[in-house]
């Protein structure tokens, strides 16, 4: 079947057409339908089956006779560690931990807290759990106390498993003192922890609550598989909440399932037996969907990286992974990519490098500029394609199915839909716009299966913070538009849509414009507030690495470009040349943050920030310029 006739009855049947899909799932009692509508606008997917994940994806392909194929690479540039592990292997790892988990209560239901770097170990803690059918919920390795806290006392962990260090360029990160100081703030105590030892950082234990992982283990009767529900929680994981509360988005097993099979054939277009490599981290949404679970499912391998884009130790470091495990498909965030073309804008790397094996570069995570896109494109020699998806949605929104049909790449579009995403671009009254005008993105309910099902413990806060302003509809939180041949376009958060004497302008389209200024290797604009025309758009220019220019000069040049492609009415004339932009560590630009900044107003840097020191050095190169009360 073609895109369009997939999609066209995704949309027209959803019940039928992922009843259907679910048969690529070992289900212990199969679901007689799919989609569940009694409590509409809640929905809920597959909730009379009864499935495992970890059987699905471990037991299942050894059983099949696939136990000696490699699930997991386990490369680790920064500790100078490589190794791969069996699909045999990693059943036993994680059915004797989820036995030693057992043997101290925990069952069906119960949280566990993970905060771990991305060691195979994190991976083998997240299957423990889903075999026993426990809620695990990641925390990123390194995470603040107060904010490991907020997070323990929002899932009331039964226990939690962390590793005693995490390893960054140049120095190591002692978990353990987060975690202790983690567990004092919080209301809720967790009965007992299990510690993972680095050499790094080998970390003191507490007598009655910690147990070192190795011990821990030992002589544990494996665990078995237990079933679960189609829509009982496979775990939660927090994203940031504008009331600073973290929003806990729950994924219900059965759909994230389904949705992930579907999506590793069709979309990425990997097969059972070849390299998958997802370049993030188990902390996030991406590392949740596509270093562990998507690949596992689908019996592909799955590389465990442990580095950085360049630093560890250059700006050839992916190229290198690429070729040693013959990755056909690769999945990175555009900052990734943009921090490679900056610091090797020539691609003087890539050329010693095999990578012939890669058919396909995905990108998301953050809005890939066009000129990002045509820099990976010419040096990598592969499609190269953008696609857009939300820690709520857990797996993409559009993008462009490699698997199912190779559509048109569009340069700036991460391309259309997927199955049972009926995405609409809406006004402020919530009524559907045509094609090519820019408004609010949503998607008509329900939801697709894999998508959040709801938040934990918090159903008003979900229904207010998704399903309020557009009733019948998700708010995306992001602005675009849809073009005539339904192809999508994000173009920002709808926070970052300015406002310019009345005129809506998309910080994204400015975006496009100043990076393909040969000089700058990454930029980001903002809304700044302006007396006469409610705001103004401020560019940040980061430089490609050996350009020696006067920054004013490559500043004039920019505003020469931007009254050129965009007129006059930008009214761009505002920018200042930056070292670096602040981050998450998931590669989103901060630009609420920045903007903020710039009016002189307080802020609160997110949890997620990667390095705080940034925000200082904004603020005096704004106060250079006039910005930034002093």
């Amino acid at each position: 079947m073609s895109y369009a006739e997939v999609y066209r009855r995704s949309i027209d049947d959803p019940n039928g057409f992922w009843l259907e899909q679910s048969a690529a799932i070992d289900w212990e009692e199969a679901p007689t339908q799919a989609l569940f509508k009694a409590r509409a606008p809640i929905f809920e997917w597959f909730k009379d089956a009864q499935v495992n994940t970890c059987w699905n994806a471990l037991d299942r392909h050894v059983a099949a006779g696939r136990g000696a194929q490699t699930a997991v690479i386990y490369d680790s540039p920064i500790s100078g560690t490589r190794q791969d592990i069996t699909y045999a292997e990693m059943l036993e790892r994680v059915a004797r931990l989820a036995g030693a988990l057992q043997a101290k209560g925990v069952t069906k239901g119960d949280r566990v807290i993970i905060y771990m770097p991305m060691i195979p170990q994190a991976l083998e803690a997240m299957l423990a759990c889903a075999r026993l059918g426990a809620v695990h919920s990641v925390v990123f390795g390194g995470f603040a106390a107060r904010e490991l806290a907020t997070r323990i006392d929002d899932a009331t962990p039964k226990a939690v498993i962390a590793a005693s260090c995490g390893l960054e360029p140049g120095r190591v990160v002692e978990y353990k003192p987060l975690l202790d100081g983690a567990i004092e703030m919080a209301a809720h105590k967790p009965e007992f922890t299990v510690i993972y030892q680095r050499d790094q950082a080998v970390a003191d234990l507490m007598q009655g609550r910690d147990h070192d992982w190795e011990t821990f283990q030992s002589g544990a009767t494996p665990a078995e598989c237990v079933p679960v529900s189609g829509d009982h929680p496979a775990y939660i994981l927090y994203t940031s909440g504008t009331t600073g509360n973290p929003k806990g988005v729950v994924r219900a097993t059965g759909g994230h399932l389904v949705a992930l099979a579907w999506s590793m054939k069709n979309l990425y277009g990997v097969d059972p037996g070849e390299v998958f490599w997802c370049a993030s981290d188990v902390g996030w949404v991406v590392g949740h969907s596509y270093i562990v679970y998507g690949p596992l499912i689908h019996g592909a391998t799955t590389v465990v990286f442990e580095g950085k884009p360049i630093g560890t130790p250059d700006a050839g470091t992916f190229w290198r992974v690429i070729e040693e495990n013959k990755v056909v498909s690769f999945f990175t965030a555009p900052t990734a990519f943009r921090a490679i073309k900056r610091e090797d804008p020539k691609g003087e790397f890539l050329k010693k490098y095999d990578t012939s094996s890669l058919r396909t570069l995905y990108l998301a995570g953050e809005r890939a500029d066009p000129d990002t896109i045509l820099w990976a494109q010419e040096k990598l020699g592969v499609p190269v394609i953008d696609h857009w998806w939300q820690t709520e949605t857990g797996w993409a929104i559009c993008g462009n199915p490699q698997g199912l049909e190779k559509l048109p790449v569009k340069i700036g579009s991460p391309s259309v839909p997927m199955p049972g995403y009926d995405v609409q671009v809406l006004d402020e009254a919530g009524h559907q716009l045509p094609a090519g005008e820019l408004g609010a993105i949503g998607i008509k309910l329900p939801l697709p299966p894999g998508t959040l099902p709801n938040l934990w413990n918090a159903e008003e806060r979900f229904i207010s913070s998704y399903l309020s302003a557009y009733p019948g509809y998700y708010e995306t939180g992001d602005a675009g538009y849809i073009d005539e041949d339904g192809y999508v376009y994000i173009m920002a958060r709808t926070d970052d849509v300015i406002n310019v004497a009345g005129h809506r302008l998309s910080t994204g389209a400015m975006e496009e414009i100043l990076a393909a200024h040969a000089d700058v290797g990454e930029c980001a604009v903002v809304g700044v507030a302006d007396p006469l025309k409610g705001q103004l758009p401020l560019g940040f220019l980061c430089l490609n690495a050996g350009v020696t220019r006067e920054p004013e000069a490559v500043i004039k040049e920019c505003v020469a470009l931007m009254r050129s492609k965009l007129g006059p009415v930008a009214a761009f004339k505002l920018a200042v040349v930056v070292e670096r932009l602040p981050k998450t560590r998931s590669g989103k630009i901060l630009r609420a943050t920045m903007a903020k900044i710039a009016d002189g107003e307080p802020f609160k840097a997110p949890a997620t920030i990667e390095d705080m020191t940034v925000l200082d050095e904004i603020e005096i190169a704004l106060q250079d310029i006039g910005f930034a009360k002093k």
